[in-house]
């Protein structure tokens, strides 16, 4: 403890080490998570003391910390949250704007009827939410609130990590059990059957398949077959037989290997390769004749890229729509994986596409770039751009510092509702103009990891002090509060989903869990399904509930002002 007081590096990544440890630990369907993890730790190293010093590391690590962690979590929702604006994105988003009034709206009422202290109300504000955000978006307002002392300033963000840390803990428990058990049997479904049959209406593949699996029969194939009928049929009438799901790479005829064009006329003897879909590859062999050993000429390779969508005229369609709509990009090119916010999707038909979404394609090289062209641009692995990413932090600050007069509340974002917004539209312009600014999406989520992990174990240390006296204080409150400020929102989305927004079963589950911001749930819940069919719902909601969340902190301090 000595070494950790003299030296305050060390006193943090001891509490990202152990905090992480400690949040891989599993109980059932539940784990901590290495953010609750980190917490817990470090308050309980905050709370001891070497000499009558507590451990302590200086608050201006916290404040880059957080404002490097929430402009990243705007950056990355950015391109998902403008692209959800549209009907269906809408739809879901009354899930989210739903759980935000609620959860103001209990977090006000306990703590004027509790007569709590701001810090303690926004802690259970943040903790019941299960929005790590939200912890400093509150801490930067009440160090705002006109009179108040440094002193002050320090106590109350003490209490807002400690009723964070306890509600946030009974919170994850509530949710977890809800999505990923409890809310199945109420809608009287088996999650994992469920699951299945709507991948399969939405003509999906296996969705058995774990993550570390791959098909023992892969969905995309080449074919080389000799034509022995269809004698005189043209390329294009062959490719229209099978839709757009396979194409012809390859034609020799005896030495000769010809120019694929659509009116070619293929004849007896000749040697084709199809590249498509398992399915539509075996039916145009139906049409030629009998599958041979591949044929020298014939190796047509096959380019695997991933692109980021940034045409907005495909944004919102599903899978099929654009096949139908843009038939010539299309041609020749198969999509074989979608990537929302880091969470895979279905690559199935049915799938809509967004702006900002990773898509995984294959084809030959000359039809993905015709793709690439039509569509987005090929991500980019190259270093961020700091001056870019450095003047969207700068520009969130400001923002932060404005204050509006609402009454007697003064209402500002502060430097993380500030840097939130900043982060959405940099990362939104940045998907639109994927050219320059560039964040690629490891460094961005790396970044927000690191940062709240750090913004987190500052905020612990600190608050390890005052901890027990307001568990001591509150031992029942809390917890209850956690509880109920996640069952209340869980079920009216239940309720809202099933009778107003008419959302599939398994997909609402995973909407629900998405309008909490958990991860820890929507895990839970495609581990239960053994699917990730939830996650399309999940992806919508959790995109807008982290905008909305992070703002109900400065907005629930405004309220409420100063109370001691």
């Amino acid at each position: 403890m000595k070494l950790m007081q003299e030296n305050a590096v060390l006193a943090l990544f001891a509490c990202l080490a152990l905090g992480y440890l400690v949040g891989k630990l599993r109980v059932g369907p539940i784990t901590l998570g290495g953010i609750c993890g980190v917490l817990i730790v470090s308050m309980v190293i905050g709370a001891q003391t070497v000499n009558g010093k507590h451990i302590t590391v200086n608050a201006d690590v916290k404040n880059v910390a957080f404002a490097l962690f929430i402009f990243s979590l705007g950056y990355i929702a950015g391109p998902g949250f403008v692209a959800n604006l549209n009907a269906k994105g809408l739809r879901f988003g009354v899930l989210s704007l739903m759980e935000m009034i609620v959860v103001l709206l209990m977090a006000t009422a306990i703590t004027k009827v509790a007569d709590l202290d701001t810090g303690t109300g926004a802690g259970i504000l943040a903790g019941s939410a299960t929005e790590s955000a939200v912890v400093g978006t509150a801490q930067d307002a009440i160090s705002k609130l006109p009179g108040i002392t440094p002193e002050q300033v320090q106590t109350l963000s003490a209490h807002v990590a400690t009723a964070y840390s306890v509600c946030y803990l009974f919170g994850l428990i509530s949710i977890v059990l809800l999505t990923s058990q409890i809310f199945p049997r109420l809608l009287r479904i088996d999650l994992a059957e469920a699951s299945r049959k709507l991948w399969e209406k939405m003509r999906g593949g296996n969705a058995t398949l774990d993550s570390d699996q791959e098909a023992a029969m892969p969905a995309l194939v080449g074919r080389t077959y000799q034509i022995t009928k269809g004698d005189g049929l043209t390329i294009q009438a062959l490719e229209e037989s099978v839709g757009v799901h396979a194409s012809v790479e390859g034609v020799k005829r005896g030495t000769k290997v010809l120019t694929v064009d659509p009116r070619l006329r293929l004849a007896l003897g000749d040697r084709v390769l199809v590249v498509g879909q398992r399915n539509a590859v075996m039916a145009a062999g139906r049409e030629l004749g009998p599958e041979t050993s591949a044929i020298p000429g014939l190796d047509s390779p096959l380019a695997q890229r991933e692109l980021v969508v940034t045409t907005k005229e495909i944004n919102g369609l599903s899978v099929n729509e654009i096949n139908r709509r843009f038939p010539e990009p299309n041609e020749g090119v198969y999509l074989t994986g979608v990537n929302r916010l880091g969470n895979d999707l279905p690559a199935t038909g049915e799938t809509e596409i967004h702006i900002g979404d990773t898509l995984n394609v294959v084809g030959t090289k000359s039809k993905v770039e015709r793709f690439q062209k039509a569509f987005g641009a090929k991500v980019r692995t190259e270093s961020a751009d700091w001056i870019y990413i450095g003047l969207g932090i700068c520009l969130g600050v400001l923002l932060g510092e404005v204050v509006v007069h609402l009454g007697s509340a003064n209402l500002t974002l502060g430097t993380g509702g500030g840097c939130l917004i900043s982060g959405l539209m940099f990362g939104w312009f940045r998907s639109t103009k994927p050219t320059f600014g560039a964040y690629p999406p490891v460094a961005a989520a790396t970044m927000k990891d690191l940062g709240l992990a750090v913004f987190i174990a500052v905020t612990g240390l600190s608050a390890g002090p005052d901890a027990g006296p307001l568990l001591k204080k509150y031992p029942l409150l809390l917890p209850l509060s956690g509880i109920a400020m996640v069952l209340i929102p869980a079920f009216l989305g239940l309720w809202i989903g099933r009778r107003f927004l008419k959302i599939e079963k398994p997909i609402l589950i995973g909407a629900i869990a998405g309008q909490q911001c958990s991860t820890p749930a929507i895990t839970a819940v495609t581990n239960t399904a053994q699917s990730s069919v939830p996650m399309i719902g999940y992806t919508i909601t959790y995109t807008l509930s982290n905008f909305l969340l992070p703002l109900t902190g400065p907005i629930f301090v405004g309220l409420i002002g100063l109370h001691l």
